[in-house]
């Protein structure tokens, strides 16, 4: 049963009015003041709509909406008065109230009216759960992707997480792969065990190495105990081997031994140790081409790299962008504290069009700067000076790329240089053809018929 709030300060039209909706099936609460009404309002007692007479003393129907509104979110407001006019009535719209009825009521009108804004609230209510639904697929285990490509790679997690396969994930600086790795761990039956990472570019080889595995007393120079390593650390858990492709040849034989027998020796020791431990590897770099330069062990790849997933750079999911903008925006302004709502229409498109080399990580970098630096509540470029002067250097390298035609001109006809400026600008772009058709200053349908007749 829906509950309306009706307030009056004229007791019997209240109860006229509160008897016919009764009729019709509705709960309804009586209010003879605005105050009351407000009492009511700020208990938190679930209301569908409001139906309040204009005129009352004190405070009247619209002051009263205001009011309710800076408690919280007003339900429909509906006003009735029997002194309306076109311009109060305006006003009264103007404010945000729902509908304005003019007395004595018409009550085929009303049952109309509040029937059609209890709907409208409840079609405002499914909307928002959507959108909050839709905002969970978004995010997964921290990980930040609508675009299918994401979506798929989520979907991979969830069938491998459960396993104890080994994963590699591959990916460019900055995509996420240790996110990645986490999602992977928390899919996973060990989700309650710890993580453990280390990162093999960050250490020199006898460090890693004592990191990894573990030493013992005497071992080297400044081994005054026994030291467990991250191996141990990551028993009946997950063990994350970050840029395993910078990894030397020797610890490399050492890891793939662990792999095969999961027994190892902590350094200076000769006395194996076993542990439970699922292996996730990630790396920037195209491990097969580094197999054939010989800084790759091949049975080593085979090991770790039964499920491969490979997270796509941010300039190949665009549209991810403004879900990133909106998430950090909101983070660091609570972060900060300042009141900043989002950005400005030039400054998100200038963001969507940015190459983004170090991908999310610089995306974060730029707008934590941007977040404090702003005075208003939309992040503008004027917020971002090191992203314009980096977006000026990229844009001319991308400018430079059709002028490269010039400097043979008289060994091509129009048609060729036309043809090359297209392709050239197509691949300065991205591929993307909205952004190529404004760089090249025609229409997009000029575009397509471009391509398609210079089989582009």
């Amino acid at each position: 049963m829906k509950t309306i709030l009706a307030v009056d300060d004229q007791k019997n039209s209240l109860k006229v009015l509160a008897a016919i909706l009764e009729d019709e099936g509705y709960r309804v609460i009586q209010a003879t003041s605005a105050r009351q009404a407000l009492e009511i309002h700020a208990d938190g007692t679930r209301i569908e709509a409001v139906l309040s007479d204009f005129k009352m003393p004190g405070m009247n129907g619209l002051e009263l909406f205001k009011q309710m509104n800076s408690q919280r979110k007003a339900p429909p407001f509906i006003i009735m008065s029997a002194y309306g006019t076109v311009k109060s009535a305006v006003q009264a719209l103007k404010e945000g109230v729902t509908h304005y009825l003019i007395k004595p009521l018409d009550y085929d009108e009303l049952s109309i009216v509040l029937a059609k804004a209890i709907r409208e609230r409840e079609m405002a209510r499914e909307l928002d759960t959507l959108k909050e639904q839709v905002r969970d697929e978004e995010v997964f285990h921290g990980i930040i992707g609508g675009t299918r490509q994401m979506l798929d790679i989520f979907e991979i997690v969830r069938t491998a997480g459960p396993t104890d396969v080994p994963v590699l994930i591959r990916g460019e600086t900055g995509t996420g792969k240790e996110l990645l790795a986490r999602a992977l761990h928390l899919e996973s039956e060990r989700r309650d065990s710890e993580m453990v990472c280390i990162n093999s570019a960050a250490l020199a080889d006898n460090l890693l190495e004592a990191e990894l595995f573990g030493y013992i007393k005497g071992a080297f120079t400044g081994a005054v105990s026994d030291r467990k390593g991250r191996l141990e650390a990551a028993n009946h858990g997950t063990l994350f081997l970050d840029e395993i492709g910078q990894m030397s040849l020797r610890l490399q034989s050492k890891l793939l031994r662990f792999l095969e027998e999961m027994t190892f020796e902590p350094v200076g020791s000769t006395a194996a140790r076993r542990v439970d431990v699922r292996v996730l590897a990630a790396t920037n770099l195209n491990l097969p081409v580094e197999i054939e330069k010989g800084r790759f062990l091949r049975d080593l790849l085979y090991r770790i790299d039964v499920i491969n997933i490979e997270l796509p750079p941010l300039r190949e999911r665009r549209e991810d962008i403004y879900l990133l903008v909106d998430h950090y925006i909101r983070r660091y302004a609570a972060r900060f504290g300042k009141d900043i709502q989002g950005v400005e229409p030039a400054t998100m498109q200038a963001l969507v069009d940015h190459q983004w080399p170090g991908n999310i990580r610089e995306l974060k970098n730029y707008l934590a700067r941007g977040v404090i630096l702003s005075k208003k509540k939309k992040l503008s470029l004027a917020d971002l000076p090191d992203f314009n002067a980096s977006s000026a250097k990229t844009a001319d390298t991308l400018d430079e790329a059709p002028t490269g035609l010039s400097s043979q001109p008289g060994n091509l006809t129009l048609r060729e240089m036309e043809k090359k400026m297209i392709r050239a600008t197509l691949a300065a772009c991205d591929g993307n053809k909205s952004r190529t058709a404004a760089r090249l200053g025609i229409s997009r349908k000029t575009l397509y018929e471009k391509i398609a007749r210079y089989k582009l």
